[in-house]
């Protein structure tokens, strides 16, 4: 089974970056597709980025332009490397595997101070 554990996360200011890491644990990463998620206190949580295995990626509206999703299948590893950060970016951040079932990490806190 896949095990993910994010990491990277932490208070930083307006304008800042933050690059988050997702190790993932099976061998099963590779042909998976994986996704970055984010919950804001009070909000729903919702689409950030994903990138399959063949290297593809989409991100939220919200984002473009600004966050970067990446992967090192030789990791097992999935980043998402945060610019040009605002305050609305606060959140929880989630990894997800696409597998069946699908498998989520438990997140890391990303404090964005104006």
């Amino acid at each position: 089974q896949v095990q993910l554990v994010e990491s990277g996360g932490g208070l930083v200011q307006a304008g800042g970056s933050l690059r988050l890491s997702c190790a993932a644990s099976g061998r099963i990463f590779v042909g998976s597709t994986m996704g970055w998620y984010r919950q804001a206190p009070g909000k729903q949580r919702e689409f950030v980025a994903v990138i399959s295995r063949g290297f593809t990626t989409n991100y939220a509206d919200s984002v473009k332009g600004r966050f970067t999703i990446s992967r090192v299948n030789a990791n097992n590893t999935v980043y998402l490397q945060m610019n040009s950060l605002k305050p609305e970016d606060t959140a929880v951040y989630y990894c997800r595997a696409y597998t069946v079932p699908e498998v989520w990490g438990k997140g890391t806190l990303v404090t964005v101070s104006s």
